[in-house]
């Protein structure tokens, strides 16, 4: 018989040895108990003459993620293993070094420098790092947090994350780690500033701490865009409208997710200088907008990430709800935006009551009123809105329109059901929590609806001449920005972990705002003025499993859980002001007139931390704090596969399932699943209301928002007052923000969603 001949990656031939293949296969699969067997059977079949070494590693890899199970889920472990190997290997060829493993994480200080002079990484780590600093942070790199992860994690590092030079890989798992700890402790005193590289670092590595896309994407590679949130709003005149049109496209060139408010827009056939039916209203802009998105796609990545958001009170709404609809004129659709509609209570109130809802055209109450409608909330606008509906009964406005609140909302939850959106903001909400409410308005949120704060947009001067040239003046605009981070709570065990996590997270968000240069200029005010940050949680599902605490009954766990978070969370940024300085607005604020939460404290006396929010209070009336706003909850939905843990504070959709991508299916399941999965429970068969009451819980103490995604099977009966009654529930418990609504149809599918890769990866 003639000896099977492998051909290596030199392109040298040598003789087929089981062994290797036995040897690779055993460090796989070290500490899993797994059956070898079918795997080995499938490999001695799959072996010819001349297959390749890349080919038998490839093969490895896939028939073991094959094998994955829920009764062998740590197949994917070992899968991820095998590509990890393989990395290695490929990582070493393209920096032209031998196979050794060893050697690549070597001489971290001279890869740095390599790396640098190619153009890869910022030239950063070379200016505020000594070769002596370089090579002793090379010695925090431990190589066994690569075997962390499972294939679907390492293969999405792999394919987006790790930095390339000529196309090919050249950067390991931990060396992306390391120089991002070391960027964001740039400007830390040296004397503690490697001690704190540490710190990040291993929190990084050992997946306690997951960062938001763009801090791990771009963070040590030159001019990267870190921000994960912008939020911008659109000014009823020509100049504004193709001001933010280029903000939006300046944003989505580096791969932030933009939210835009159009309420200021005048309506469809409203008058311009006074000629009557002269406006195509919003959804020309929107369309606009759309495009612009599509054509400046995120650094050639991906295409650009936007939310429009427009109030309910406003006469193009019907036509909004319509988007992304299939039915209507295509003229009117806009298939790359993500709508949002921002509602009011009143709007609410008046559903309940099967009450008629005033719609009217910003322009006419801006001319007629001297009032901006879109910027006001709560008493103010009921009080402008009841002499606007009582305008409009006796014929004093010219553009307006009664409509059926009930049948409007239903409008709405049609267009959810096809496609999933609108998403809701709750805007007397969203204004209630606001911390910065005496500086100005939230008007709508982020592309994930977690992240807002006050947003304005930039007046333009009268036009001047200088010369031969038109001057254009602007001035006092604000766009929100927002990084993020998520607390993988899948991965911490005690609160003095938690507490320590907590304090890094806010230390790394504080720092990237201090070296973040942000696209456009509002966003770099806002960053001074408010100095807001997302600080979210992940994994929460494998927590409560770990722990033996089934979802549906996890509200006072996870109430006591998130009071904790809040009270570390706020601890380290009034740390940090104490050390640093308070946010530039913060005169005014709610924190300066002693308000947390929304909350005085004395409404903290009955919590079984009240000695701790005591301390908190005190420190903060003499130091103040360094954040605005410190909690958002993003939707992790790639950044958890990274993480190898279940994405945000949801319950899975499913104990088993399969990813399909556009290159194949990768089987996945939770990370405890074999020891917990009883306790697992699936969110495609739980009553709705009782996710809003959980969130609700949590909600309490998050100072933005959560990605409350909801999720409706069809197969169990549900019907239309099904979904009213949990969006009802969710306005009356303080929920500021409704995400995306899915339907599973009762042939199995499902209206799916587009995965969130500005927030959360």
């Amino acid at each position: 018989m003639t000896e099977i001949q492998i051909i290596k990656r030199d392109s040298t031939h040598q003789s087929y040895d089981f062994s290797k293949i036995q040897k690779t296969l055993d460090r796989a699969i070290k500490g899993f108990d797994l059956n070898q067997a079918p795997l080995i059977e499938k490999i001695n079949q799959f072996i010819k003459n001349e297959t390749t070494t890349k080919e038998i590693i490839n093969y490895l890899t896939l028939t073991a993620l094959s094998l994955t199970s829920i009764d062998e889920p740590d197949w994917k472990n070992a899968a991820g293993r095998l590509k990890l190997f393989e990395l290695y290997k490929q990582t070493a060829i393209n920096r032209g070094l031998n196979h050794s493993e060893k050697s690549l994480y070597h001489d971290f200080c001279g890869f740095v420098k390599n790396t640098v002079k190619c153009g890869v990484y910022s030239s950063v780590l070379t200016e505020k790092y000594t070769d002596e600093e370089l090579q002793e942070a090379g010695k925090f790199i431990n190589p066994d947090f690569d075997l962390l992860y499972d294939y679907a994690g390492i293969n999405l590092l792999i394919k987006r994350y790790l930095c390339e030079y000529n196309d090919k890989i050249v950067e390991l798992p931990q060396e992306m780690f390391l120089t991002i700890a070391l960027l964001i402790e740039q400007n830390a005193p040296k004397n503690i500033r490697l001690a704190l590289v540490k710190d990040t670092y291993e929190k990084l590595a050992d997946r306690k701490i997951s960062l938001g896309t763009p801090l791990l994407m771009n963070l040590r590679r030159p001019n990267g865009n870190l921000s994960s949130c912008f939020i911008t709003v659109m000014d009823d005149n020509r100049d504004s409208i193709f001001y933010v049109i280029d903000q939006i496209s300046a944003i989505s060139k580096f791969g932030g997710g933009v939210g835009c408010n159009l309420s200021r827009v005048r309506c469809k056939g409203a008058r311009i200088k006074g000629i009557k039916n002269s406006s195509g209203g919003v959804i020309p802009w929107i369309r606009i907008i759309n495009d612009t998105a599509v054509a400046v796609n995120q650094q050639g990545k991906r295409k650009g990430a936007v939310t429009v958001s427009l109030d309910i009170w406003h006469l193009d709404i019907e036509d909004f709800l319509e988007l992304r609809t299939e039915n209507g004129d295509q003229r009117m659709k806009a298939y790359d935006i993500f709508p949002q509609v921002v509602i009011p209570d009143l709007f609410m109130k008046k559903v309940e009551n099967n009450e008629k809802w005033l719609l009217v055209d910003p322009n006419e109450v801006r001319t007629k009123y001297g009032k901006e409608i879109a910027n006001l909330w709560g008493k103010d606008f009921e009080e402008l809105y009841a002499q606007l509906y009582l305008d409009a009964e006796f014929g004093k406005l010219e553009m307006f329109k009664f409509v059926s609140a009930k049948e409007l909302l239903k409008r709405l939850m049609k267009s959810q059901i096809e496609t999933g959106m609108p998403y809701i903001a709750f805007k007397d909400t969203l204004n209630r929590y606001n911390p910065n409410k005496h500086d100005g308005i939230i008007v709508g949120t982020n592309l994930c609806t977690e992240s807002h704060s006050n947003v304005r947009p930039t007046e333009f001067l009268p036009k001047r001449l200088d010369g031969n040239k038109i001057i254009s003046e602007t001035q006092n605009g604000l766009v929100h920005v927002c990084n993020l981070v998520s607390i993988n709570l899948a991965n911490i065990d005690s609160d003095e972990e938690l507490d320590s996590i907590c304090q890094t997270s806010v230390r790394i968000l504080d720092n990237a705002i201090d070296f973040t240069e942000v696209p456009i200029l509002e966003g770099s005010q806002h960053n001074q003025r408010y100095r807001t940050i997302g600080i979210g949680a992940m994994g929460l599902a494998d927590h409560l499993a770990k722990r033996n605490i089934p979802y549906i009954a996890s509200a006072d766990y996870v109430d006591d859980l998130f009071e904790k978070i809040a009270i570390y969370n706020i601890r380290a940024s009034i740390n940090a002001a104490k050390e640093k300085g308070t946010f530039g607005a913060y005169k005014g604020s709610d924190w300066d007139k002693g308000l947390i939460l929304g909350k005085r404290q004395l409404e903290f006396q009955g919590s079984k931390y009240k000695e701790e929010w005591n301390k908190i209070f005190s420190d903060l009336a003499k130091h103040g704090i360094r954040n605005s706003q410190l909690s958002a909850i993003a939707p992790n939905t790639s950044s958890s596969l990274i993480q190898g843990c279940t994405a945000s504070v949801l319950p899975i959709y499913s104990k088993f399932f399969v990813e399909t991508h556009g290159k194949g299916s990768i089987p996945n399941c939770p990370p405890f699943i074999k020891d917990k999965f009883w306790f697992y429970q699936e969110n495609r068969n739980i009553n709705q209301k009782t996710i809003i009451d959980i969130m609700s819980r949590i909600n309490k103490w998050i100072d933005t928002g959560i990605s409350i995604e909801l999720m409706y099977n069809l197969n169990r009966n549900i019907k239309a007052v099904d979904i009213y009654e949990t969006i009802m529930d969710a306005w009356k418990k303080d929920i500021k923000t409704l995400y995306y609504t899915r339907t599973i149809q009762k042939d199995g599918s499902s209206v799916e969603k587009s995965e969130c890769v500005s927030c959360a990866g």
